[in-house]
């Protein structure tokens, strides 16, 4: 438990029916006192049961401001393990900021980032993996992202990473066993059982690795690039997507003279779009710089729209951009189906993941690049209700313990040993331990929560 009490706005900023202003810590239900009268005068604050609410009004010194609700949480049974107070006041910046003055003037302190889920993280509410998640469900575009993330909230990684851990702890006893205690006449592990448990966990681990691409697209979405010779139909591929106007459409090549950026939601997945200067030879100092952003962000995009336009045959630009894309996850999209076809797809097929013919003024095509993309990112094969890795951190941890499994694989082939097996799934267990948590030190601890927002 921790010592002081805090006190923030857990509600979004602005304008609102409600905003909430939460307290944590030993003194939450004295500080709520000092700050909320109920409307009955039998009724005691400091006194009130875990799960009840009080409707009453908000008070700084005699001063009364609003009114509201307050709700009771007794620890340990709430989000963080302690006591809470939840007071939940008429929305609007200028009220809900004027409550946490007057809670920090009877005695809480401000919270810090991410300071109640750490707490609750802390007091053993909840793991690591899922004191993640809670982030991962605040910054969710889309649902399937909502869901992966609801999956690893509800325990989903904590208990595959646990199913891996018990496993190789089995393992790892027995071995410890042996070694340690050959006049005892412990059965040595037989090859052919260290190789199944040490593949299982292998395959376990490889195949939230292979995922994790596929749900981080879905969890924070993707930058995407639009290229293409000038009127191929970026921007009409842009407004499409968009379903606005985003981006001036003209038949004057170069309109597009900078990138236009626009959010838009496909199917599941969340795309950052650049639409980008039409690709060509120019003379124009202001639109070749617009080129040169054009390849820039062709360089750094996770995704690439490049738009050939079907109605022409293949140039040396289609040729260049195709080449520029090999390799890259890109889709060719050659545009104006709804016009006779001059363009040999089959020239530049090799150097795209996939080629599709669409027209970019026709909504069914935007249901056509959905599914592609969907296809060519992985998603279309995610389980939201799986288990997943989330970020950087637990990635780096999963792919350490499984390099370690292959360690230990590789030991048992060579023959080098069991003291070889046993130092690689103790290396194992510590990276799964260090992904779980159960062994982070205060350094991963602190930039886990360094990106959550006050009040969570």
């Amino acid at each position: 438990m921790q010592n002081t009490t805090i006190a923030a706005i857990a509600t979004a900023p602005g304008a609102g029916g409600i905003a909430v202003v939460r307290l944590s810590g030993p003194e939450s239900y004295a500080v709520a006192a000092r700050v909320f009268h109920p409307a009955n005068p039998n009724k005691n604050v400091e006194e009130a049961k875990g799960y009840t609410a009080l409707f009453g009004s908000f008070v700084e010194g005699d001063d009364a401001f609003d009114e509201g609700v307050a709700l009771f949480f007794r620890e340990p049974h709430s989000y963080t393990g302690e006591d809470v107070v939840e007071l939940s006041c008429h929305g609007g910046s200028a009220v809900a900021r004027r409550l946490v003055e007057a809670c920090i003037a009877a005695g809480a302190v401000p919270a810090a980032p991410g300071e109640y889920t750490r707490r609750a993280f802390l007091n053993g509410k909840m793991s690591l993996t899922q004191a993640e998640a809670v982030m991962d469900m605040i910054s969710a575009d889309g649902k399937q992202g909502a869901a992966l993330a609801n999956a690893s909230l509800s325990g989903a990684l904590a208990k595959k990473i646990g199913a891996e851990k018990e496993a190789l702890t089995g393992l790892q006893a027995h071995l410890a066993a042996w070694v340690d205690f050959p006049e005892e006449d412990v059965p040595e592990l037989d090859d052919a059982h260290l190789r199944t448990v040490l593949g299982q966990v292998q395959q376990e681990l490889n195949g939230l690795i292979k995922n994790y691409d596929a749900g981080a697209v879905l969890r924070e979405g993707v930058d995407c690039a639009i290229v293409g010779r000038p009127n191929a139909g970026k921007s009409t591929l842009l407004n499409l997507l968009a379903g606005f106007d985003r981006a001036i459409v003209t038949p004057v090549a170069g309109t597009t003279r900078d990138v236009v950026e626009q959010a838009v939601q496909l199917g599941d997945i969340r795309l950052n779009l650049f639409d980008t200067a039409g690709l060509r030879q120019t003379d124009d100092a202001i639109e070749a710089e617009g080129i040169r952003r054009s390849w820039k962000k062709l360089d750094e995009a996770g995704l690439i729209l490049a738009v050939f336009d079907g109605s022409e045959s293949l140039t040396r630009e289609d040729l260049a951009l195709a080449r520029r894309c090999a390799g890259r996850p890109a889709i060719a999209l050659v545009n104006k189906e709804d016009k006779p076809t001059r363009f040999d797809a089959e020239i530049i097929a090799g150097d795209f993941a996939m080629v599709i013919p669409v027209c970019c003024q026709e909504e069914g095509s935007r249901k056509v690049i959905a599914a592609a993309v969907a296809r060519l990112l992985g998603t279309n094969q995610i389980d939201p209700h799986a288990a997943s890795l989330s970020g950087q951190r637990q990635l780096a941890a999963a792919t350490r313990a499984r390099d370690a499994v292959a360690g230990a694989l590789d030991a048992v082939e060579g023959g080098f040993g069991l003291d070889a097996v046993s130092v690689c799934v103790d290396d194992a267990l510590d990276a799964l331990c260090e992904l779980t948590g159960e062994n982070a030190s205060e350094a991963v601890i602190n930039e886990v929560f360094e990106r959550f927002c006050v009040g969570k």
